[in-house]
């Protein structure tokens, strides 16, 4: 019963009969606190700006008040990410959100950028982490780099129509109103991750976002809670790597078949011990490796049974960053996840940069079947990739869609999946199926599959074809 909650320090004893959560290879490693706590002198771990938004004089006087809010142009603390949150997690936006921000320590202004209003990575409605009361309806979050200067509009979408009269046709134009409880939401990723090891180059060829062995830099003390919140963390990937790893390294396929059989030893098929198709483990940056607050996150850790498909999304959070920013990045979704959304931890499984670098995403071991919340209606027995970036017109660099392939070759190895073939989720319930109807997926599909969305954007998704095709190979297929 792997659907259950559990902690890795504690449980109940009904769960510790239900759940095997430590291996024999975790039991094994000694858990040295010294291993996982944040390294002394270094900078803040970051922090989020709550600003309500309040109505806008309008030049359009067909728009009453409550229809356009927004922020004047104003100073605020150094920030790197911007969204837009709302009280009620079912209620749509329907209209337009814009920002404009001042690069730190500047003059210059840029140009209004859009927000994506309909971000529709969600938990599964009806589970503990959609019904605790925290959620907000929520934009997209924009990367826009160090800044200390913000303003927004957001504006409800104009619907105008033709109406017969007596006297003739006219033009009506109504407006819905703006969701309940706008607050702008600027984050502060922090200083918390190592330096990465070399610049990003070309598109071809992954680059290494941690030097190996480095520790991230973190706050100068840490509260015991987030020091044993580390170690769980990092005691999840114990099979697969030392504590305190800022890195699981890559393996070739033969070290990757005996991971297997060590790891999945008495759930194997007959088939898969006969000919186990598997890709090789890729490497993947740990939570640690880019600087997670573990004290931001929900403790306890939740599994599903196994991993039936992969879900491919983009972050919608723009392109204008560097992968030496990636880390930065991946921390400032998290916090925006967690304290401006209200959701127990990030929200993906796992995170891919535009240089093809990995990223460990949720909590509680990439070897193992985390419950995500990443693809509304199917987040159990699935798992959440997602592209840092935009990509409905951009088209993703190869070494995007490599590291996809590779990373779903392996980890839907692990459960014995086909990346070319089908696959049956049942729904938990979303706007293009209803709760409980079984539905017959491709085992990589994207976002749009399972919810009516523009995710993973058209350029990318256009590319799943091919990625299923190069994950097969890898398997030995």
């Amino acid at each position: 019963m792997r659907g259950l909650l559990a902690s890795s320090i504690g449980v109940t004893c009904a769960a510790a009969l239900a759940l095997p959560l430590t291996s024999p290879a975790v039991a094994a490693r000694p858990v040295s606190p010294a291993a996982v706590r944040p390294a002394a002198g270094a900078e803040a771990l970051g922090g989020t700006q709550s600003l309500p938004l309040a109505p806008l004089a309008s030049r359009d006087r067909t728009l009453a008040p409550v229809a356009e809010q927004g922020l004047p142009r104003r100073d605020v603390r150094h920030f790197s990410l911007v969204g837009v949150i709302w009280d009620d997690p079912d209620t749509v936006l329907h209209g337009r959100v814009q920002v404009r921000t001042r690069a730190a320590g500047t003059d210059t202004w840029s140009l209004w950028q859009d927000l994506e209003t309909h971000n529709d990575d969600a938990a599964d409605p009806g589970t503990a982490e959609r019904t605790s009361g925290r959620v907000h309806g929520a934009t997209a979050p924009l990367w826009v780099g160090d800044s200390d200067g913000v303003e927004v509009r957001v504006r409800a979408e104009a619907d105008r129509r033709t109406e017969d009269t007596a006297r003739g046709s006219r033009t009506a134009t109504t407006t819905g109103p703006l969701p309940a409880g706008l607050r702008l939401e600027l984050v502060d990723p922090g200083e918390s991750a190592p330096e990465p090891a070399r610049q990003d180059g070309a598109a071809g060829a992954p680059q290494r976002a941690v030097a190996p062995g480095s520790a991230p830099r973190s706050a100068p003390t840490a509260d015991p809670a987030e020091v044993l919140a580390a170690m769980d963390a990092s005691a999840a990937n114990a099979d697969l790597a030392d504590l305190g790893a800022t890195e699981i390294p890559a393996l070739d396929r033969q070290q990757t078949e005996q991971e297997l059989f060590a790891l999945r030893a008495g759930e194997l098929t007959g088939q898969q011990r006969v000919k186990p198709y598997i890709g090789p483990r890729p490497r993947i940056v740990t939570r640690h490796g880019w600087g997670a607050d573990e004290g931001l996150r929900e403790r306890k850790f939740v599994y599903t049974k196994k991993v039936k498909a992969a879900f491919v999304h983009h972050t919608a959070s723009g392109n204008g960053y560097s992968c030496t920013q990636a880390a930065s990045l991946i921390r400032g979704i998290y916090r925006y996840h967690v304290k401006s959304m209200g959701w127990r931890d990030i929200g993906y499984n796992f995170l891919v940069d535009k240089c093809g670098n990995i990223y460990e995403g949720r909590a509680g071991g990439v070897a193992k079947p985390v419950l995500g919340a990443h693809t509304l209606g199917f987040n159990s027995n699935s798992m959440g990739i997602a592209v840092l970036g935009s990509y409905g017109s951009k088209k993703p660099p190869a070494a995007v869609t490599q590291a996809i392939a590779r990373l779903a070759a392996w980890k839907l190895g692990l459960h014995g999946a086909n990346p070319k073939g089908k696959t049956y989720l049942k729904s938990g319930g979303g706007n293009l199926y209803p709760k409980g109807k079984k539905v017959r997926l491709n085992v990589i599909s994207g976002h749009r599959d399972g919810f009516a969305t523009e995710c993973p954007g058209w350029q990318l998704y256009r590319k799943l074809g091919s990625t299923r095709t190069t994950a097969a190979r890898l398997q030995g297929r």
